[in-house]
Formats: structure tokens, sequence, C-alpha cells
């Protein structure tokens, strides 16, 4: 029987897990190998990020949805929703061969929404950029 993510550290074991994954991905790897440069401090940063999401802690400063924009700006806007798929399914399977119980259906479903979210303002700021370069 796994254990439910009950802390900090559980959380990280997480993160880095699924960014191993990530990282070595033929189809989405380079999103993240391409601009991210220091992956220790992007790793902590991303654990206070899902730490602050589950624990309601004040850990993560920032911005998902600006760092987003940015990023698929710097792509020229070749991310789409197969990306966040790949995306989503290594959260799905870092989190079911780590953990089991309420904290990891809280962040399946918290991670859907996001990457919902996040891909449906990606594409509101290419209509927005659009109209900016056709004014």
């Amino acid at each position: 029987m796994k254990n439910d993510i009950k802390n900090r550290a559980d959380v990280a074991v997480l993160v880095h897990s699924f960014y191993d994954k990530i990282r070595a991905d033929a189809a989405i790897g380079s999103y993240f190998n391409e601009l991210i440069l220091d992956w220790n401090a992007h790793l902590e940063k991303l654990t206070d990020f899902w730490e602050t999401n589950l624990f309601t802690v004040r850990k993560y400063k920032g911005n998902p949805i600006e760092v987003h924009n940015k990023v698929d700006e710097h792509f020229d806007g070749q991310i789409n929703a197969n990306e966040f798929g790949i995306w989503l399914n290594y959260w799905f399977q870092t989190l079911d061969s780590l953990f089991e119980g309420e904290n990891v259906e809280i962040l399946k479903r918290r991670a859907r929404k996001m990457g919902s979210f996040l891909y449906l303002n990606m594409f509101k700021n290419r209509v927005k950029e659009i109209c900016r370069n056709t004014d």
C-alpha cells in the first residue's frame, strides 16, 4: 500500500519524478529544456507551487499565466492541447506510481483544471497578439 501525499517532502518527490519524465519526453521535453536554465531553482519553485496548491501554505510567488503565455510566444504558438494532454498523462502516471489517497485525487483534479485554464489563457493571448500585430 502506498501513502498519500502528506508534506513538502512528498511534493518534492512528486515534482522531481514528474519532471524527470517530462524532460526526457521527445514530444514536450524541448519546451522545458530549451527555456529552463536552472533546473534546481525551477524544481524548487514548482514544489512551492504544488505545496501551496495542496496545503494552502504561502510559499509560491509567481504568475503561471504570464509565464506560460511567454513560453507559448517563444515557441510561436506551437503549444497545443496535445502537449497539455501529454503533460497531464505524465502527472497522473507519476502520482499513481508513487502515492495513493485523497491528496492524489485532489492534485489530479487541480492539474486538469489548471491545464485547461492555462491553455485557454494562452489561446486568448494569441488572439490579443494577432490583434496587436494587425493594428
